[in-house]
């Protein structure tokens, strides 16, 4: 039976253990049960835990099954209260827990919502990871429904940027983007977790994507994830995924486009998530760095 103790602890978008977003890793959950990986991520405590066992059958541990190369996991992820069917920075910290224990490569992790191709690279040293989302998609986010959001965060309407309209969007986990007027907007997040809570459950919604606008590619995110029983994910790549999504659907941002998102700086977790476009392939790539957090004792 695994214990917290068999958890590799890693953080995602940070090379610095006090940076990012930390996530728990079970390399083989082969021995768990649904109840025992809640339970264990649960009392790990991260927003997101992931646990990996065997590709299904049939595909092999190469991927090809599926029409993509890398070894090929099954990957499911649970924050503290449910299972998720997506979770970008788990992905990446897995990723990274891999290639210590491996090497540099491909990997496909098959989720929830489909296959994910992850490639892990050693740049000056340090390894960076690269997710591929599935297909995407964007849908209007009902006015009611944004009313409600904004209620819940104590915000007023014109809080909102009236150049990037709320969305809905989907990169694997569905966000509600809402894009803050002014960086002192976003910085003060104080909101009302059980009423967030419910309109997101009501809308299955992950997390809700708050966002400024630095420049043309750069923004800051705040994720209040109070479905997942934490006030707020550090460093969210699913949403990022998604994001990267919403912009393009937009028409703010060029089809080949690299965009920076500052994420966690208001936590005192900073962390750099990189999102790429590219001309011809609906899916969005997000990037970022991984390192181990020390056992503590």
């Amino acid at each position: 039976m695994i214990t917290t103790a068999d958890v590799l602890r890693y953080t995602a978008f940070s090379t610095d253990p006090e940076g990012g977003n930390p996530a728990g890793v079970v390399l083989d959950a082969s021995g768990l049960d649904d109840a025992a990986m809640l339970a264990v991520a649960a009392e790990v405590g991260y927003s997101e835990s992931a646990f990996l066992t065997a590709p299904p059958e049939g595909l092999g541990v190469s991927g090809q099954g599926l029409g993509v190369s890398g070894q090929a996991f099954t990957v499911r992820y649970f924050s503290p209260k449910a299972e998720v069917p997506f979770c970008g920075h788990a992905t990446v910290a897995t990723a990274v827990a891999l290639a210590e224990r491996t090497g540099p490569g491909d990997f496909v992790f098959v989720t929830r919502v489909g296959p994910v191709p992850v490639t892990v690279e050693s740049v000056d040293g340090v390894l960076r990871a690269t997710l591929t989302s599935v297909e995407p998609h964007v849908e209007e986010a009902a006015a009611d429904d944004v009313r409600e959001a904004l209620a819940a965060l104590d915000w007023a309407a014109e809080d909102l940027d009236p150049a990037l309209p709320p969305r809905i969007a989907f990169a694997g986990a569905r966000h509600l983007v809402l894009a803050a007027a002014t960086r002192a907007r976003l910085a003060d997040l104080q909101y009302d977790f059980a009423r967030l809570e419910a309109l997101m459950h009501r809308l299955d919604l992950t997390t809700v994507q708050l966002a400024w606008r630095e420049s043309a590619s750069v923004f800051h995110v705040r994720d209040p994830f109070p479905v997942g029983g934490v006030v707020e994910d550090p460093a969210t790549g699913a949403a990022a995924a998604a994001f990267g999504a919403y912009v393009r659907e937009l028409g703010l941002v060029p089809g080949e486009s690299e965009l920076i998102l500052h994420q966690g700086e208001d936590m005192g977790r900073p962390g750099v998530l990189t999102v790429t476009l590219s001309e011809g392939d609906p899916r969005v790539r997000v990037s970022g760095s991984g390192a181990r957090i020390p056992d503590v004792g």
